[in-house]
């Protein structure tokens, strides 16, 4: 496996491999609307655009993906996935990785619902502490989480 810089020809399949990954959390939240079930081709490039996304490929085929974008002294970590085929083999975490490797000595955040219980294992395994949590709904809480690294 290598991780590398998504081109802006992989926005489509990047897409297709979020939707994927993303049923398992709508499911868990009880809601399909979420941004990363609806996100559009103008969106993912509007992210692109804006920040960077790092690609996991095995055999010329892409099995995961991670958008970084600093804003002002953070670097903020999102739509982190890793094709359902592919999951519980460090993929997640050589993402989470490759991209706190591209901004050193820096303060990431990211966030996820507090029923993730698998990625919140993920991000807490790799030194993030939860900073904050957010209402969605009655049923569910984005938990933020920041680690420094410095």
């Amino acid at each position: 496996m290598k991780i590398i810089k998504a081109e802006k020809s992989d926005l489509l399949s990047i897409l297709s491999l979020q939707k994927l990954a993303y049923q398992s959390e709508a499911e868990l939240v009880n809601d399909y609307s979420i941004p990363p079930l609806t996100q559009t081709i103008d969106g993912i490039t509007d992210d692109f655009n804006c920040g960077t996304i790092l690609k996991a490929v095995v055999n010329d085929e892409i099995i995961g993906s991670v958008r970084i974008k600093q804003l002002n002294n953070s670097l903020h970590i999102g739509r982190l996935i890793v094709s359902p085929s592919f999951q519980n083999q460090g993929i997640g975490t050589a993402l989470l990785s490759a991209a706190e490797e591209l901004y050193p000595n820096t303060r990431y955040e990211l966030f996820t619902s507090d029923l993730s219980s698998k990625n919140l294992a993920l991000y807490i395994k790799n030194g993030y502490k939860e900073f904050k949590r957010v209402p969605l709904n009655e049923n569910v809480d984005f938990v933020f989480l920041e680690k420094f690294n410095k």
